[in-house]
This record gives C-alpha cells, sequence and structure tokens, in this order.
C-alpha cells in the first residue's frame, strides 16, 4: 500500500533557508514583534495578528489593548466588526527568536463585554473566589496529525493501518508517523516558557499527546490554548494539519480526549483521599451541566466518543473508579495508595475549551454552585 505524501501542500515545497536569510537579519534594538493571538467565533480556532512595539515589554500590563475585524472571525457583524483584543498572558516567540512575543488574549465586543466564546472572563472570576483552595491543574491534550486532504498523516491512501495495539508509545518506522513535529512542538513550548511536562504516542497510529501542568488557576487555560497555538504553527511548517476532533476516525479507532487532572491543596495534604472523594461526589450530582461544558457543541462532539469503549465511560453516566479508564473520573493507584493527590476526569473532548472545563470544576467542586 502506498503511503500519503505532502504532494498537495503548499508549505511543504518551500525552501525555508529562504526564510532563514531573512530572520537571520539583525533586528532593531528598540523593536519587538508581538503576535496576538485569540479564540474566534468557533470556539476551537485560533486567530493571530503582529504588532511591532518600539520598547521590550516585561509585564503582561505594558501591552496595548488592540483590536481586529470580528466579522471575519464569526465574533460580530459586518456595520459594527470592530472586536478588542485584552492582552492577558505573554510567551517568548520560538519562531521568530529574540525578545519578540506572543500573546494570548481576551475577545471583548464593541460594548466592551465579553465575546460569546470568551469563556476566560468567567473562569477568572471564579479562579478569584477559590483561590484560597489552590486549585491545581493537568491536562492531557490528545490530537491527530492529517494530510492536506484530511486523512491521517502517514495512513495508507487506500486502506487502513493495521488495528490498534502496537502505536501506543510506539518507536518505530512502522510504529509512528510525525514524530519530527512533536519533539518540534515539545522544545518550541519549553522556549515559550509553557510548562509542558511530557508527550507520547496515542493507541491510534498518526494520534498524539502531550501534557501541561500542573499550573494553578487560570494559567492552564492560558498555556494550553498558546501550547495549541504552538502545535498548529509547528505543524504548518511541516505541511501537515493538526485535528483537534474527538473522533477523527469512525470504527474501531480510538477518539481523542483532553484529560482533565484536578486537586486543591486539601487533596494533596493527608488523608487527602477524603476530600478527592467529596469532589467525586460533587462531581456525580452535575454530570449534564459538566458534559456540556466539556466541547464547544454542549455534548454533541463527545456523544461520537463516550460510548463506553475505546477507553471512554459513556456519556450518559457517571462512574468513577481507581485505575479505571472505562470510567468518568478516574483516582490514579498511585494516589489511591498514598491516600492524597489528584482525581482525573476523562471526560473533556480534544476540542474543549480549557477555560470551561476548569471553571466548571471549580464552581461544583470548590464553591458547591
Amino acid at each position: 500500500m502506498r503511503m500519503v505524501v505532502l504532494e498537495n501542500s503548499p508549505n511543504a515545497k518551500m525552501n525555508k533557508s529562504v526564510l532563514n536569510r531573512f530572520l537571520a537579519l539583525p533586528q532593531p534594538e528598540d523593536k519587538v514583534q508581538a503576535m496576538y493571538v485569540w479564540i474566534d467565533g468557533t470556539g476551537e480556532g485560533l486567530r493571530a495578528k503582529t504588532r511591532t512595539l518600539d520598547f521590550i515589554p516585561t509585564s503582561i500590563t505594558e501591552l496595548p489593548i488592540w483590536n481586529y475585524d470580528g466579522s471575519s472571525t464569526m465574533q460580530s457583524e459586518g456595520v459594527n466588526s470592530d472586536t478588542y483584543l485584552y492582552p492577558v498572558a505573554m510567551y517568548r516567540d520560538p519562531f521568530r527568536l529574540g525578545n519578540n512575543k506572543l500573546v494570548m488574549c481576551d475577545t471583548y465586543k464593541y460594548n466592551k463585554k465579553p465575546t460569546a466564546t470568551n469563556h476566560r472572563h468567567s473562569c477568572l472570576e471564579a479562579m478569584q473566589k477559590a483561590a484560597d483552595q489552590k486549585p491545581w491543574f493537568g491536562i492531557e491534550q490528545e490530537y491527530t496529525l492529517l494530510d492536506m486532504e484530511g486523512r491521517p498523516f502517514g495512513w495508507p491512501r487506500n486502506g487502513y493501518p493495521g488495528p490498534q495495539g502496537p502505536y501506543y508509545c510506539g518507536v518505530g518506522a512502522n510504529k509512528v508517523y510525525g514524530r519530527d513535529i512533536v519533539e518540534s512542538h515539545y522544545r518550541a513550548c519549553l522556549y515559550a516558557g509553557i510548562n509542558i511536562s511530557g508527550s507520547n504516542a496515542e493507541v491510534m497510529p498518526s494520534q498524539w499527546e502531550f501534557q501541561v501542568g500542573p499550573c494553578e488557576g487560570i494559567s492552564i487555560g492560558d498555556e494550553l490554548w498558546m501550547a495549541r497555538f504552538i502545535l498548529h504553527r509547528v505543524a504548518e511548517e511541516f505541511g501537515v494539519c493538526v485535528t483537534l476532533d474527538p473522533k477523527p476516525m469512525p470504527g474501531d479507532w480510538n477518539g481523542a480526549g483532553a484529560h482533565c487532572n484536578f486537586s486543591t491543596k486539601e487533596m494533596r495534604e493527608d488523608n487527602g483521599i477524603i476530600h478527592i472523594e467529596n469532589a467525586i461526589d460533587k462531581m456525580s450530582k452535575q454530570h449534564l451541566r459538566h458534559i456540556k461544558a466539556y466541547d464547544p457543541n454542549q455534548g454533541r462532539d463527545n456523544e461520537r466518543r463516550l460510548t463506553g469503549r475505546h477507553e471512554t465511560s459513556s456519556i450518559h453516566d457517571f462512574s468513577a473508579g481507581v485505575a479505571n479508564r472505562g470510567a468518568s473520573v478516574r483516582i490514579p493507584r498511585q494516589c489511591a495508595e498514598d491516600k492524597k493527590g489528584y482525581l482525573e476526569d476523562r471526560r473533556p473532548s480534544s476540542n474543549c475549551d480549557p477555560y470551561s472545563v476548569t471553571e466548571a470544576l471549580v464552581r461544583t467542586v470548590c464553591l458547591n454552585e
């Protein structure tokens, strides 16, 4: 069977040595390129544009508020299109290097109210209320690499690879596809200052995972969104696409999730297992509310993934267990033995908004709302 090549990718055909020639030009010491990144009206897509600053920013508060055409991102009407960008987090730019920055932004309408897909605004309110409980998060972001035809990268053009089994954490050209992208992304995140904590090949071939965390409070959403942006940007260089679709291939193939590891200060202390179990009890009573918050389409995307098969629970029922990857919420075995630690919510879809996920957890477990 013939493997798909990248003949349809314009980016893969470009000579990167020409780009490097111009990127090597000296940059004026008093000029910085700041790339503003934001979430568009789909709640999943990312957009970005760059402005020149005449100073080197050292704090997010130094960055100017900017705007963009919201009618082109499904966030406003053309007759009133200006939409505001409020900088909320700043990172080193792993593509332009030097003093250049990547800037994560919130989006606001003409009347300075949050856009429909700005879930950070309400998430921040919840995190501030629960700050004394020190909520920590780690999110395991699964994703799938695609060729320009929308087929999983490296899969046979007119067929399928062998059944799942040898691909998870696999090694070898017949087991893993696209490792160059994964390694490049990992290093780019480290350079940027993202708290990326690991990566691995997943169960379906051409499916991968990276982990961000532990992060406290609102920072988990900022860092995961920027890590996603960097992933798309790295893959662009290779002429490969990234999808966060929670079930990219129908049939007997694993879907993709964004498992959320969560703890409070009390859970991490001795006998914290009591607080972990109390949290799970609270979560069991808010299952439908969480399902609606765990993908951008109110649970409809997750319906294709949470079937009770392929290491998932059923979307219709709440369940919990120690070391059980078929449960809604898993208590890692080591945490059960130590009687403290964290819980893993396995329900969030790969295309979830981490602001919505973490807000739901904090409001349910920490704020009893």
